[in-house]
Protein backbone atom coordinates (compact mmCIF):
# COMPACT_ATOMS: atom_id res chain seq x y z
CA UNK A 1 0.00 0.00 0.00
CA UNK A 2 2.08 2.55 -1.27
CA UNK A 3 3.03 5.40 -4.00
CA UNK A 4 6.35 5.12 -5.68
CA UNK A 5 8.17 7.85 -7.60
CA UNK A 6 10.67 7.62 -9.71
CA UNK A 7 12.22 10.75 -10.91
CA UNK A 8 15.51 10.59 -13.54
CA UNK A 9 16.60 7.03 -12.15
CA UNK A 10 20.01 6.43 -13.98
CA UNK A 11 21.90 3.47 -14.11
CA UNK A 12 25.62 3.22 -15.23
CA UNK A 13 27.69 0.63 -14.42
CA UNK A 14 31.32 1.51 -14.15
CA UNK A 15 33.86 0.49 -17.27
CA UNK A 16 35.77 -2.99 -16.87
CA UNK A 17 39.00 -3.11 -18.41
CA UNK A 18 39.04 -2.38 -22.34
CA UNK A 19 35.88 -0.81 -22.03
CA UNK A 20 37.31 2.47 -20.86
CA UNK A 21 39.47 2.53 -23.88
CA UNK A 22 36.53 2.32 -26.34
CA UNK A 23 34.61 5.04 -24.74
CA UNK A 24 35.40 8.03 -27.44
CA UNK A 25 35.96 10.90 -24.92
CA UNK A 26 32.87 13.52 -24.84
CA UNK A 27 30.69 11.35 -27.78
CA UNK A 28 28.62 7.82 -26.42
CA UNK A 29 28.90 5.03 -28.72
CA UNK A 30 26.79 2.44 -28.70
CA UNK A 31 27.82 -1.67 -27.67
CA UNK A 32 24.98 -4.38 -27.47
CA UNK A 33 22.07 -1.83 -27.74
CA UNK A 34 23.25 -0.04 -24.90
CA UNK A 35 25.30 3.40 -24.25
CA UNK A 36 29.08 3.48 -23.28
CA UNK A 37 30.32 6.72 -22.06
CA UNK A 38 33.26 8.11 -20.14
CA UNK A 39 31.41 7.31 -16.80
CA UNK A 40 30.57 4.04 -17.40
CA UNK A 41 27.59 1.46 -19.70
CA UNK A 42 24.30 2.83 -18.98
CA UNK A 43 22.04 0.38 -18.78
CA UNK A 44 19.03 2.72 -17.93
CA UNK A 45 18.42 6.44 -18.64
CA UNK A 46 16.32 9.20 -17.05
CA UNK A 47 13.42 7.15 -15.93
CA UNK A 48 10.72 8.99 -14.87
CA UNK A 49 7.56 7.27 -13.58
CA UNK A 50 4.47 7.84 -10.77
CA UNK A 51 3.30 4.92 -9.58
CA UNK A 52 -0.09 5.31 -7.72
CA UNK A 53 -0.82 3.61 -4.61
CA UNK A 54 -2.27 -0.20 -5.21
CA UNK A 55 -1.47 0.73 -8.70
CA UNK A 56 -0.30 -2.88 -10.94
CA UNK A 57 2.68 -1.32 -12.76
CA UNK A 58 4.24 -3.92 -15.91
CA UNK A 59 7.62 -3.12 -17.16
CA UNK A 60 7.79 -4.95 -20.54
CA UNK A 61 10.48 -4.57 -23.03
CA UNK A 62 13.45 -7.36 -25.17
CA UNK A 63 16.20 -8.98 -22.99
CA UNK A 64 18.66 -6.03 -21.82
CA UNK A 65 16.65 -3.02 -22.38
CA UNK A 66 16.90 -2.40 -18.15
CA UNK A 67 13.80 -3.31 -17.28
CA UNK A 68 15.07 -5.86 -14.26
CA UNK A 69 17.81 -3.22 -13.48
CA UNK A 70 14.97 -0.56 -12.82
CA UNK A 71 13.31 -3.05 -10.85
CA UNK A 72 16.53 -4.14 -8.91
CA UNK A 73 17.27 -0.41 -8.11
CA UNK A 74 13.60 0.35 -6.85
CA UNK A 75 14.39 -3.37 -4.51
CA UNK A 76 17.62 -1.47 -3.40
CA UNK A 77 19.60 -4.70 -5.01
CA UNK A 78 21.43 -1.71 -7.25
CA UNK A 79 23.06 1.23 -6.37
CA UNK A 80 21.11 4.19 -8.12
CA UNK A 81 23.44 6.29 -10.36
CA UNK A 82 21.46 9.34 -10.36
CA UNK A 83 18.31 10.56 -10.35
CA UNK A 84 15.62 10.11 -7.04
CA UNK A 85 13.33 7.22 -5.66
CA UNK A 86 10.63 8.41 -3.24
CA UNK A 87 8.04 5.38 -1.69
CA UNK A 88 5.29 7.11 -0.04
CA UNK A 89 6.89 10.26 -0.36
CA UNK A 90 10.06 9.23 1.25
CA UNK A 91 13.47 9.39 -0.54
CA UNK A 92 14.88 5.99 -0.52
CA UNK A 93 18.30 6.10 -2.03
CA UNK A 94 20.14 5.32 -0.15
CA UNK A 95 18.08 3.07 2.34
CA UNK A 96 18.75 -0.53 3.07
CA UNK A 97 16.37 -3.18 1.29
CA UNK A 98 14.89 -4.66 4.38
CA UNK A 99 13.86 -0.70 5.62
CA UNK A 100 11.83 -0.45 2.31
CA UNK A 101 8.90 -2.44 3.16
CA UNK A 102 9.17 -4.14 -0.45
CA UNK A 103 9.24 -7.65 -1.09
CA UNK A 104 10.35 -9.05 -4.35
CA UNK A 105 9.50 -12.35 -6.22
CA UNK A 106 12.63 -14.06 -8.51
CA UNK A 107 12.39 -16.01 -11.94
CA UNK A 108 14.30 -18.99 -10.09
CA UNK A 109 11.78 -19.33 -6.86
CA UNK A 110 14.91 -19.09 -4.51
CA UNK A 111 13.58 -21.29 -2.14
CA UNK A 112 15.44 -23.02 0.68
CA UNK A 113 15.51 -27.10 -0.66
CA UNK A 114 16.14 -28.06 3.42
CA UNK A 115 12.83 -26.13 4.62
CA UNK A 116 9.34 -27.00 3.93
CA UNK A 117 6.89 -24.81 2.04
CA UNK A 118 5.80 -23.50 5.78
CA UNK A 119 8.98 -22.87 6.73
CA UNK A 120 10.12 -21.38 3.74
CA UNK A 121 6.79 -18.63 3.72
CA UNK A 122 7.42 -18.08 7.67
CA UNK A 123 11.27 -17.35 7.32
CA UNK A 124 11.32 -13.90 6.66
CA UNK A 125 8.79 -13.14 9.45
CA UNK A 126 10.83 -15.38 11.82
CA UNK A 127 14.00 -12.37 10.82
CA UNK A 128 11.49 -9.82 12.02
CA UNK A 129 10.87 -11.53 15.05
CA UNK A 130 7.22 -11.91 14.37
CA UNK A 131 5.04 -13.63 17.44
CA UNK A 132 4.86 -17.18 16.64
CA UNK A 133 0.93 -16.99 16.21
CA UNK A 134 0.66 -14.11 13.85
CA UNK A 135 3.49 -16.27 11.55
CA UNK A 136 0.92 -19.08 12.09
CA UNK A 137 -1.82 -16.88 10.96
CA UNK A 138 -0.08 -15.07 7.96
CA UNK A 139 1.36 -18.38 6.37
CA UNK A 140 -1.52 -20.25 6.68
CA UNK A 141 -4.15 -16.51 5.11
CA UNK A 142 -1.49 -16.50 2.37
CA UNK A 143 -1.65 -20.41 1.54
CA UNK A 144 -5.42 -20.23 1.75
CA UNK A 145 -5.81 -16.84 -0.75
CA UNK A 146 -2.83 -19.24 -3.27
CA UNK A 147 -4.37 -22.59 -2.75
CA UNK A 148 -1.32 -23.91 -1.39
CA UNK A 149 -2.23 -25.37 2.29
CA UNK A 150 -2.74 -28.71 1.39
CA UNK A 151 1.44 -28.50 0.35
CA UNK A 152 2.97 -26.49 3.86
CA UNK A 153 4.32 -29.80 4.96
CA UNK A 154 6.05 -30.80 1.75
CA UNK A 155 9.61 -30.05 0.81
CA UNK A 156 10.39 -27.38 -2.77
CA UNK A 157 11.36 -30.49 -4.56
CA UNK A 158 7.82 -32.32 -4.26
CA UNK A 159 6.48 -29.28 -5.76
CA UNK A 160 5.95 -28.44 -9.96
CA UNK A 161 6.83 -25.51 -10.80
CA UNK A 162 3.74 -23.70 -10.94
CA UNK A 163 3.54 -24.79 -6.73
CA UNK A 164 6.78 -23.61 -6.16
CA UNK A 165 6.26 -20.11 -7.46
CA UNK A 166 3.24 -20.33 -5.58
CA UNK A 167 5.03 -20.47 -2.56
CA UNK A 168 7.57 -17.78 -3.36
CA UNK A 169 4.83 -15.81 -4.18
CA UNK A 170 3.58 -16.52 -0.61
CA UNK A 171 6.68 -15.63 0.78
CA UNK A 172 6.56 -12.16 -0.58
CA UNK A 173 2.77 -11.44 0.58
CA UNK A 174 2.80 -12.78 4.27
CA UNK A 175 5.65 -9.71 4.98
CA UNK A 176 2.13 -7.60 3.88
CA UNK A 177 4.48 -5.39 1.99
CA UNK A 178 4.01 -2.07 0.79
CA UNK A 179 5.14 -3.09 -2.56
CA UNK A 180 5.73 -5.82 -4.33
CA UNK A 181 8.36 -6.58 -6.96
CA UNK A 182 7.76 -9.73 -9.50
CA UNK A 183 10.94 -10.46 -11.74
CA UNK A 184 9.96 -12.67 -14.77
CA UNK A 185 8.30 -14.86 -12.42
CA UNK A 186 6.20 -17.04 -15.07
CA UNK A 187 8.97 -17.84 -17.35
CA UNK A 188 10.31 -20.66 -16.37
CA UNK A 189 6.85 -22.16 -16.55
CA UNK A 190 5.40 -24.36 -19.57
CA UNK A 191 2.79 -22.10 -21.86
CA UNK A 192 -0.51 -23.84 -20.07
CA UNK A 193 1.02 -23.20 -16.43
CA UNK A 194 1.57 -19.44 -17.53
CA UNK A 195 -1.36 -19.20 -18.52
CA UNK A 196 -2.78 -20.59 -15.07
CA UNK A 197 -0.43 -18.80 -13.41
CA UNK A 198 -1.50 -15.07 -14.82
CA UNK A 199 -5.01 -15.70 -14.05
CA UNK A 200 -3.97 -16.37 -9.85
CA UNK A 201 -1.97 -13.44 -9.98
CA UNK A 202 -4.82 -11.19 -11.00
CA UNK A 203 -6.93 -13.13 -7.99
CA UNK A 204 -4.33 -12.12 -5.93
CA UNK A 205 -4.18 -8.80 -6.74
CA UNK A 206 -7.86 -8.38 -6.25
CA UNK A 207 -7.37 -10.27 -2.79
CA UNK A 208 -4.24 -7.90 -0.99
CA UNK A 209 -3.45 -4.71 -0.83
CA UNK A 210 -0.49 -3.92 -2.51
CA UNK A 211 1.25 -1.77 -5.35
CA UNK A 212 2.73 -4.00 -7.76
CA UNK A 213 5.45 -3.52 -10.05
CA UNK A 214 6.20 -6.74 -12.79
CA UNK A 215 9.05 -7.05 -15.20
CA UNK A 216 9.04 -9.55 -18.39
CA UNK A 217 9.55 -9.82 -21.95
CA UNK A 218 6.15 -11.18 -22.65
CA UNK A 219 4.01 -8.71 -24.34
CA UNK A 220 0.63 -11.15 -23.24
CA UNK A 221 1.50 -11.04 -19.47
CA UNK A 222 1.68 -7.34 -19.87
CA UNK A 223 -1.55 -6.43 -21.75
CA UNK A 224 -3.60 -8.99 -19.64
CA UNK A 225 -2.01 -8.26 -16.61
CA UNK A 226 -1.02 -3.77 -16.22
CA UNK A 227 -2.88 -1.27 -15.39
CA UNK A 228 -0.70 0.64 -17.20
CA UNK A 229 2.73 -0.68 -19.28
CA UNK A 230 5.78 0.89 -19.59
CA UNK A 231 7.62 -0.08 -22.56
CA UNK A 232 11.11 0.44 -22.67
CA UNK A 233 13.77 0.27 -25.09
CA UNK A 234 18.11 0.33 -24.81
CA UNK A 235 17.15 2.29 -21.24
CA UNK A 236 15.01 4.54 -22.43
CA UNK A 237 11.48 4.56 -22.10
CA UNK A 238 9.13 4.30 -25.02
CA UNK A 239 5.55 4.85 -24.13
CA UNK A 240 3.62 4.69 -21.14
CA UNK A 241 -0.06 3.73 -20.98
CA UNK A 242 -3.28 1.42 -20.46
CA UNK A 243 -2.87 -1.57 -22.44
CA UNK A 244 -5.67 -0.39 -24.96
CA UNK A 245 -3.48 2.99 -25.40
CA UNK A 246 -0.66 1.43 -26.36
CA UNK A 247 -2.08 -1.23 -28.53
CA UNK A 248 -3.96 1.35 -30.55
CA UNK A 249 -1.92 4.92 -30.26
CA UNK A 250 1.52 3.49 -30.57
CA UNK A 251 3.98 5.97 -29.70
CA UNK A 252 6.67 4.67 -32.44
CA UNK A 253 7.58 2.01 -34.57
CA UNK A 254 9.00 0.00 -31.82
CA UNK A 255 5.89 0.07 -29.99
CA UNK A 256 3.88 -0.64 -32.86
CA UNK A 257 5.91 -3.73 -33.46
CA UNK A 258 6.16 -4.83 -29.90
CA UNK A 259 2.60 -4.99 -28.90
CA UNK A 260 0.29 -7.12 -30.60
CA UNK A 261 0.72 -10.89 -31.78
CA UNK A 262 1.15 -11.41 -34.69
CA UNK A 263 3.39 -8.20 -35.25
CA UNK A 264 1.49 -5.04 -37.06
CA UNK A 265 1.91 -4.92 -40.62
CA UNK A 266 4.21 -2.06 -42.23
CA UNK A 267 4.57 -0.30 -45.67
CA UNK A 268 6.37 2.15 -47.40
CA UNK A 269 3.48 4.65 -48.43
CA UNK A 270 2.65 8.41 -48.45
CA UNK A 271 0.54 10.43 -46.95
CA UNK A 272 -1.23 12.88 -49.35
CA UNK A 273 -3.43 15.83 -48.58
CA UNK A 274 -6.82 16.10 -50.91
CA UNK A 275 -8.21 19.79 -50.35
CA UNK A 276 -8.94 19.40 -46.91
CA UNK A 277 -8.54 15.25 -46.72
CA UNK A 278 -5.96 13.50 -45.87
CA UNK A 279 -5.37 10.16 -47.43
CA UNK A 280 -2.75 7.28 -47.28
CA UNK A 281 -0.92 5.84 -50.53
CA UNK A 282 0.22 2.86 -50.72
CA UNK A 283 0.84 1.50 -54.47
CA UNK A 284 -2.22 1.79 -56.19
CA UNK A 285 -4.59 2.03 -53.11
CA UNK A 286 -5.99 5.30 -51.61
CA UNK A 287 -7.67 5.13 -48.67
CA UNK A 288 -9.13 8.44 -46.43
CA UNK A 289 -8.08 8.32 -43.09
CA UNK A 290 -11.32 8.31 -40.08
CA UNK A 291 -12.33 11.55 -39.05
CA UNK A 292 -10.44 11.27 -35.51
CA UNK A 293 -7.44 10.61 -37.03
CA UNK A 294 -7.81 13.37 -40.15
CA UNK A 295 -8.44 15.85 -36.94
CA UNK A 296 -5.04 14.82 -35.23
CA UNK A 297 -2.92 15.35 -38.00
CA UNK A 298 -4.85 18.65 -38.97
CA UNK A 299 -4.74 19.80 -35.11
CA UNK A 300 -0.45 19.60 -36.14
CA UNK A 301 -0.50 20.53 -39.43
CA UNK A 302 0.91 17.63 -40.82
CA UNK A 303 2.60 18.24 -44.36
CA UNK A 304 2.38 15.31 -47.03
CA UNK A 305 5.40 13.67 -47.08
CA UNK A 306 6.66 9.89 -46.91
CA UNK A 307 5.34 7.71 -44.68
CA UNK A 308 5.34 4.07 -43.15
CA UNK A 309 2.08 3.06 -42.93
CA UNK A 310 1.12 0.20 -39.65
CA UNK A 311 -1.99 -2.07 -40.40
CA UNK A 312 -2.43 -4.75 -37.87
CA UNK A 313 -3.01 -8.45 -39.23
CA UNK A 314 -6.95 -8.70 -38.00
CA UNK A 315 -7.64 -5.11 -39.43
CA UNK A 316 -6.44 -6.43 -42.99
CA UNK A 317 -9.61 -7.25 -45.46
CA UNK A 318 -9.88 -9.39 -47.91
CA UNK A 319 -11.02 -7.90 -51.24
CA UNK A 320 -11.83 -7.91 -54.97
CA UNK A 321 -9.46 -6.83 -57.91
CA UNK A 322 -11.03 -3.34 -57.80
CA UNK A 323 -9.00 -1.05 -55.52
CA UNK A 324 -7.03 -3.14 -53.65
CA UNK A 325 -3.47 -4.62 -53.01
CA UNK A 326 -2.10 -7.60 -55.13
CA UNK A 327 -0.64 -10.77 -53.21
CA UNK A 328 0.60 -14.00 -53.76
CA UNK A 329 0.23 -16.39 -50.52
CA UNK A 330 3.67 -18.04 -48.60
CA UNK A 331 2.12 -19.91 -46.11
CA UNK A 332 -1.45 -20.64 -44.95
CA UNK A 333 -1.79 -21.33 -41.07
CA UNK A 334 -5.21 -22.88 -39.92
CA UNK A 335 -5.29 -21.85 -36.02
CA UNK A 336 -8.70 -23.28 -35.75
CA UNK A 337 -11.12 -20.19 -35.68
CA UNK A 338 -8.88 -18.28 -37.77
CA UNK A 339 -6.40 -18.82 -40.57
CA UNK A 340 -3.48 -16.57 -40.71
CA UNK A 341 -2.17 -15.95 -44.05
CA UNK A 342 1.45 -14.81 -44.80
CA UNK A 343 1.66 -13.26 -48.21
CA UNK A 344 4.15 -11.84 -50.32
CA UNK A 345 2.73 -7.81 -51.82
CA UNK A 346 5.28 -6.42 -54.09
CA UNK A 347 8.26 -7.92 -52.06
CA UNK A 348 6.53 -7.33 -48.49
CA UNK A 349 5.73 -9.89 -46.11
CA UNK A 350 2.17 -9.17 -45.17
CA UNK A 351 0.26 -11.12 -42.43
CA UNK A 352 -3.66 -11.41 -42.68
CA UNK A 353 -5.67 -13.31 -39.93
CA UNK A 354 -8.88 -14.02 -41.93
CA UNK A 355 -12.01 -15.47 -39.60
CA UNK A 356 -12.02 -19.42 -40.53
CA UNK A 357 -15.77 -18.51 -41.32
CA UNK A 358 -17.32 -15.90 -42.93
CA UNK A 359 -20.14 -13.67 -42.26
CA UNK A 360 -23.09 -16.15 -43.95
CA UNK A 361 -21.18 -18.76 -41.62
CA UNK A 362 -19.77 -20.87 -45.12
CA UNK A 363 -15.95 -21.39 -44.54
CA UNK A 364 -13.49 -19.46 -46.13
CA UNK A 365 -11.56 -21.29 -49.64
CA UNK A 366 -8.60 -22.74 -48.74
CA UNK A 367 -5.36 -20.81 -49.19
CA UNK A 368 -2.92 -22.67 -51.51
CA UNK A 369 0.82 -21.80 -51.52
CA UNK A 370 1.02 -19.25 -54.19
CA UNK A 371 -2.77 -18.08 -54.90
CA UNK A 372 -3.39 -14.91 -55.90
CA UNK A 373 -5.15 -12.65 -53.24
CA UNK A 374 -6.22 -8.97 -53.12
CA UNK A 375 -6.58 -7.38 -50.15
CA UNK A 376 -7.52 -3.44 -48.32
CA UNK A 377 -8.23 -2.09 -45.17
CA UNK A 378 -10.04 0.63 -43.28
CA UNK A 379 -8.57 4.52 -42.57
CA UNK A 380 -9.67 4.28 -38.87
CA UNK A 381 -7.32 1.08 -38.33
CA UNK A 382 -4.37 2.97 -40.21
CA UNK A 383 -1.10 3.87 -38.03
CA UNK A 384 0.89 6.79 -39.58
CA UNK A 385 4.75 6.71 -38.67
CA UNK A 386 7.10 9.50 -40.19
CA UNK A 387 10.36 8.20 -41.51
CA UNK A 388 12.30 8.69 -38.20
CA UNK A 389 9.00 5.69 -36.48
CA UNK A 390 7.58 8.44 -34.66
CA UNK A 391 3.73 8.25 -34.21
CA UNK A 392 2.27 11.29 -36.51
CA UNK A 393 -0.93 11.57 -34.83
CA UNK A 394 0.62 11.18 -31.43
Amino acid sequence: MASLNLKNIKKVYPHSGGDRKKAKKGAPEKKTNLQITDEGVVAVQEFSLDIQDKEFIVLVGPSGCGKSTTLRMVAGLEEISGGELYIDGALMNNVEPKDRDIAMVFQSYALYPNMTVYENMAFPLKLKKTPKEEIDRRVKEAAEILDITQYLDRKPKALSGGQRQRVAIGRAIVREPKVLLMDEPLSNLDAKLRNQMRAEIIKLRQRINTTFMYVTHDQTEAMTLGDRIVIMKDGFIQQIGTPQEVYDHPANLFVAGFIGTPQMNLFDAKLVKDKDQYLVEVGTLRVALSEEKQKALMAKNVTPQDITLGVRPSHIILSSETNAIAAKVDVSEMMGSEIHLHANAGGKDVVIIVPTLDISGNHWETFGHGASIYFTFGGNVCHVFDKDGKNLEA
